[in-house]
């Protein structure tokens, strides 16, 4: 055989590499699927689910973990799709199901099968949408049933109330997760300062804000806050940044009103407000490339740890989670 010219030893070399990473992807798609290949279907999401009842109990026993158990209908409707693609696919969602649960799958459409038995057990319904229920190790629910539980920030405020009942550690990155995807209880306020920079620094370590952003409003620079009303009602956040003095000036939306007279308080339009360039976010973030590189950290996590002084270790490690910081340590 004719040696290749010297040029043409790297593309090649990469296409095998491509080729196999392919195909071994694909050998453990088909080693987690098992024998049953709907277990990679897209209802199921990425959670590496076991489907032996009995050996999960008995694991229970073992480890204190609950049992964190989807009926579910596969293949499915759009419902079951989406939930399987947003809410069992989350990355935080998955490793806090696999973490902190023992996860088992009980479809709820496959007659004659030990499946069925499971579903008369627990008299779930038959071809019916996603239910997750909770067990401790007798098979009994640790806390009751509900059904409609759809989005990721439900699902995470079942898991910690499920984790709290069994007398189990909560992951502090279930909690944010739990805040971050909450939308029916989150706000905006924009607050004008000197630096956007030090707005999204100062701001968004304060407990209950979820996000920042470096924008200009009102032709001022200006930090963009989004907030949970439940953990942080407004007249606390607008003390607190003035407190950290980035609250020269306040923006509401027309629907929010504060009780001050520190500040001049004027309405937000969304419209008007313009986000600062890519460069001008997350400043701080900016000298941790490495975290901010992460494929799985969130804006809330990235607006925490923009928060942080330089040497604040530990305070990355509260924001991150166990799979994401070990993924830091292999960089």
């Amino acid at each position: 055989m004719e040696h290749l010219p010297e040029n043409l030893h790297r593309p090649i070399s990469i296409v095998c590499r491509l080729v196999f990473s392919a195909i071994l992807a694909l050998m453990l798609l088909a080693a987690r699927a098992g024998a049953d290949p709907s277990l990679a279907a897209i209802e199921a999401g990425a959670v590496d689910w076991g489907r032996d009842f009995d050996s999960a109990l008995e694991e229970c026993k073992a480890t204190g973990r609950p049992l964190l158990v989807l009926f579910q209908e596969i293949p499915g409707c759009i419902g079951c799709k989406t939930f399987g693609a947003e809410v069992l696919s989350q990355p935080l969602m998955v490793e806090a199901i696999e973490s902190a649960f023992i996860p088992v799958l009980v479809y709820n459409n496959r007659p004659g099968t030990t499946d069925e038995q499971l579903l008369r057990r627990y008299d779930e319904p038959a071809w019916n949408y996603q239910v997750i229920r909770f067990l401790n190790a007798e098979g009994d629910d640790i806390i009751p049933r509900r059904d409609k539980i759809w989005t990721v920030s439900a699902v995470a405020k079942r898991m910690i109330e499920a984790l709290e009942a069994a007398d189990r550690r909560v992951p502090q990155f279930l909690r944010m997760l739990m805040l971050e995807h909450d939308r029916d209880n989150q706000a905006i306020a924009a607050f004008a300062m000197a630096c956007y920079w030090t707005g999204e620094h100062k701001l968004g370590g304060i407990e209950g804000v979820i996000t920042t952003e470096a924008g200009w409003y009102d032709n001022r620079e200006v930090t963009l806050v989004t907030y949970h009303t439940g953990v942080l009602p407004l007249q606390r956040l607008i003390e607190r940044a003035a407190e950290e003095r980035c609250a020269q000036r306040v923006y509401l939306p027309e629907n929010l009103s504060a009780d001050t007279t520190r500040f001049t308080v004027k309405p937000l339009r969304l419209e008007k407000y313009q986000k600062a360039s890519s460069g001008d976010q997350k400043k701080h973030l900016q000298n941790r490339p490495a975290i901010g590189s992460l494929k799985t950290l969130t804006p809330m996590q990235a607006t925490k740890i923009n928060s942080l002084s330089p040497q604040d270790g530990e305070g990355i490690s509260r924001w991150l989670s166990p799979r994401q910081l070990a993924t830091l340590s292999r960089q």
